[in-house]
């Protein structure tokens, strides 16, 4: 089937929110990666999806707040907290675009069991924070580990936030513009579709980037520095009801 177009706003409009979202102070770092490197990786009905042949991977620290059931509202303390997640990009054999998430580090315990045990997304219960100087936001995350294991992955991110965007580039609306997520569920794949406002994209400069969140996560190294490096102060975000996904490939 032929792949969904790459639009500015959800082509399935959620009528019966599942799952409300606010995703705020956003940075998107991204890499290019040839799409046999990663297949393997992305989960049965679905195959990586290209801009111009190439796929891409992402690291994505941000501020989540008001997590909620149905239409919400969110809840402002349980619903609030740090995460970063490393993903992937995907299309299945209905042609819809998504994200697949190969991790997802939250700071707080209860959300990242629900999302692990509810949602079967890889949640990861970590020590994470914030912090914002003026037009410079750092991310810090060092994942907990259990008694007698080694210390867990870390991350740390520094940028500096710029200008808004008033065109966002093909590249940007590909990386961005991701109406659903792809999830194992129970020896299937489902797509669960997602809506929000167009994003506010801005200029972000890279200041500093360390730790290994990707290689623990089943990618390969990322040798070079991301191509792409965009902030968004956020959107609000929510989740329909999913779909089954053909197991094949």
């Amino acid at each position: 089937m032929e792949t969904e177009p790459i639009t500015v706003s959800t082509p399935r409009p959620v009528r019966r929110p599942t799952l409300v979202q606010g995703w705020h102070e956003l940075t998107f770092l991204h890499w290019p990666v040839d799409p046999d490197r990663v297949a393997g990786l992305l989960p049965p009905g679905t195959r990586p999806d290209t801009l111009d042949g190439v796929t891409y991977v992402g690291l994505v620290p941000f501020l989540m707040r008001d997590v909620g059931l149905g239409p919400g509202p969110g809840l402002p303390y349980l619903g609030t907290f740090c995460e970063t997640n490393v993903r992937l990009y995907s299309v299945d054999d209905h042609g819809r675009r998504g994200v697949v998430f190969r991790s997802l580090d939250a700071a707080r315990l209860l959300p990242a069991l629900v999302g692990r045990l509810g949602i079967r997304l890889p949640y990861t219960w970590s020590r994470m924070r914030l912090r914002r100087e003026n037009d410079v936001i750092t991310y810090t995350s060092r994942r907990r580990r259990s008694t007698g294991r080694r210390p867990g992955p870390t991350s740390r991110t520094v940028v500096r936030t710029g200008r808004p965007i008033a065109r966002p580039t093909a590249l940007e609306r590909f990386l961005t513009a991701r109406w659903g997520l792809h999830v194992p569920w129970h020896g299937r794949t489902v797509h669960l579709p997602n809506e929000h406002a167009p994003w506010p994209l801005h200029r972000a400069q890279l200041l500093d980037l360390d730790g290994d969140l990707l290689t623990a996560a089943g990618l390969p190294p990322m040798t070079e520095p991301p191509v792409s490096v965009l902030y968004s102060p956020g959107v609000t975000v929510r989740f329909g009801t999913p779909s089954a996904v053909s197991a094949h490939r």
